[in-house]
């Protein structure tokens, strides 16, 4: 699974990036988090972002991209993974199409977290009034002011990549003002459609037809074998029977036939016998005339 969720700050991405790594046991990939590893490595890369990230400046697209390339060939990303806050930019997703044709990886889908901006500001809003009335500190970039800059910023910079990934048909959006539960569930749905994961259906359903194939196959020689056994046996019995009676009726035949014979014999004699005698009393009254 190869997967970018987009969404403006406070959307829910980390909450469902942490659920897909945990069910399918993908990687999350945050570039800030790869840039810092990189540059812990010491790697030729990782070198190059250190005194850009020193200086304060933002760290070059080529370099981001370097950094992204070198994690993507590490044995733990077979499985997959999840872009968290990369790209943010249209150039810095046409150099990422780039680098995956070149990998030869396919990106699965992109998943855009569609939210309602000034919930958004409310739901901030109420957390910090709620933080301040128990006397806990409110983090500086967690205020209705940082986040309305943030959101500024993505309009600007990142709200393009909705377009740009629509026309490559691989945009999906989803009501990220909806529950978590209901978030991750439409998520799922979207995963299974596009072939990124097996529909939970088929995945429960080829134990049972394995099992059942199995069954089959071990059900097929003891059963069918005796049912030919016996189809054989009554075969061969009918065909006896058959041939038994068609000898039976040769014998009658021939029986019949040689009672025939005798009967006719035993007439002719019996007229041979008649027709001499008969000629021989005419010859006696002609000689007395």
């Amino acid at each position: 699974m190869r997967l970018i969720l987009l969404g403006p700050p406070g959307a829910g991405k980390g909450t469902q990036a942490q659920r897909l790594v945990q069910k399918y046991g993908i990687i999350q990939l945050s570039t800030g988090e790869m840039l810092r590893a990189a540059v812990a490595a010491e790697t030729p890369i990782g070198l190059q972002a250190k005194d850009i990230m020193a200086s304060g400046a933002l760290v070059p697209d080529e370099i981001v991209i370097g950094i992204i390339s070198d994690r993507l060939d590490q044995p733990d990303m077979k499985k997959g993974f999840i872009l968290d806050g990369f790209p943010r930019t249209v150039p810095q997703a046409a150099a990422l199409d780039e680098l995956l044709k070149k990998k030869h990886i396919k990106l699965d889908a992109v998943i855009e977290l569609r939210v309602n901006e000034s919930a958004l500001l409310n739901r901030v809003e109420t957390r910090v009034a709620e933080m301040r009335a128990r006397g806990e500190e409110v983090r500086i970039d967690d205020t209705p002011e940082v986040l309305s800059k943030r959101l500024a910023s993505y309009r600007a910079l990142t709200e393009p990549l909705i377009h740009y990934y629509s026309e490559r048909r691989k945009l999906a959006t989803v009501d990220g003002m909806m529950t978590i539960e209901q978030v991750t569930r439409e998520i799922n749905r979207i995963l299974s459609a596009v072939g990124a994961v097996e529909p939970k259906a088929a995945r429960s359903a080829a134990p049972a037809r394995k099992a059942k194939g199995a069954a089959r196959k071990s059900a097929k020689p003891a059963g069918k074998k005796p049912a030919k056994t016996a189809g054989k046996a009554a075969k061969a019995a009918a065909k006896d029977k058959k041939a038994a009676s068609k000898r039976a009726g040769t014998a009658t035949r021939r029986a019949t036939a040689a009672a025939k014979g005798r009967s006719a014999g035993k007439a002719r004699r019996a007229v041979k016998k008649i027709v001499p005698k008969a000629a021989k009393k005419v010859t006696k009254k002609r000689a007395k005339r």
